[in-house]
């Protein structure tokens, strides 16, 4: 189980293939899956035009959060590994914002971890955003969509 709360832009796919190399080289042969969510910014939400975001969150509690999410994970679901990376501070359309990651034995266990760590990370970790719109103003984003187009 690794978190990373992370300043800095990050190439997901890169990462996670160092992650498997490094990380879970005692794993290989043992899982069957690894499901993997790749979250980034979008030009635009709710129906207006996106230029920028700031990423805040609240150092020690947010990894707290993570942590708990992953252990929840971990009790629901037969994982062998975890990984969390979010992203804080200035953004720009297009970066990318989180990566989760959960190996298993069967797909089965790594699709419905992801998924649920996500949307557990959306609900429960203490993560603020506040987008700079193209019309020039700013607004902090109340709430978290449900993962759907409207």
């Amino acid at each position: 189980m690794t978190i990373r709360i992370v300043e800095q832009t990050f190439e997901p796919w890169s990462l996670l293939a160092d992650y498997e190399r490094f990380e879970l080289a005692e794993h290989i042969g043992k899982y069957g899956a690894a499901a993997v969510f790749v979250g980034s910014m979008r030009d635009f939400n709710l129906g207006d035009g996106v230029i920028g975001m700031t990423l805040h969150h609240y150092p020690g509690m947010t990894e707290k959060q993570l942590a708990a999410i992953l252990v929840d994970a971990n009790s629901r679901w037969a994982l062998l590994d975890t990984l969390v990376i979010h992203r804080v501070g200035e953004v720009q359309p297009g970066d990318t914002l989180v990566l989760v990651a959960a190996w298993a034995e069967h797909r089965g266990d790594a699709f419905d971890a992801s998924r649920y760590i996500m949307e557990a990370l959306k609900s429960r970790a203490p993560f603020w955003k506040r987008e700079t719109l193209a019309a020039g103003q700013s607004r902090w984003v109340e709430k978290n969509s449900d993962g759907y187009k409207v």
